[in-house]
């Protein structure tokens, strides 16, 4: 009966560790939905970086570490579009892909998606936030074996 309670509570060690992985970040990225859904993370912590992909027939995950010109990269890029002041649509959109930022520390902090779309006059700042995460998927998973 020990040796059965010992391995009931690794295992619920165990899998509240592996949730610490999804949790704990500076920047996350992800894209989600659609009529054929995909789910699509990217989340930083420091330099360190794990990237997954799951939807069209295909599933991947990757960690790997990023500059730290990479990081103030996107620091530069959140301050110079004033990410804080970007503003969503309030008006539910059903069946497409929306994109969610979140920035956890710094000026910057905060949290913007385009499940709703985003208001006409901030859509140039929104790509432009956007593409800076993509240009690191880009960057990091050009070689990426899919499953």
């Amino acid at each position: 009966m020990k040796k059965l309670t010992f391995i009931f509570l690794l295992l619920i060690l165990a899998s509240c560790k592996t949730q610490n992985k999804y949790s704990d970040f500076d920047y996350s990225y992800s894209r989600s939905g659609g009529f054929a859904p995909i789910y699509e993370n990217l989340l930083i912590k420091g330099n360190n970086v794990h990237y997954s992909f799951e939807g069209q027939n295909k599933k991947f995950e990757k960690d790997f570490e990023i500059s730290n010109d990479e990081l103030q990269k996107i620091e530069a890029v959140l301050t110079q579009n004033n990410f804080r002041s970007i503003q969503e649509d309030y008006k539910k959109i059903y069946d497409h892909v929306s994109t969610a930022i979140a920035v956890k520390n710094g000026a910057n902090s905060g949290r913007k998606s385009d499940a709703a779309f985003i208001m006409t006059k901030d859509k140039k700042r929104w790509e432009e936030v956007t593409n800076v995460f993509k240009q690191i998927i880009s960057a990091n998973m050009a070689t990426a074996d899919f499953k």
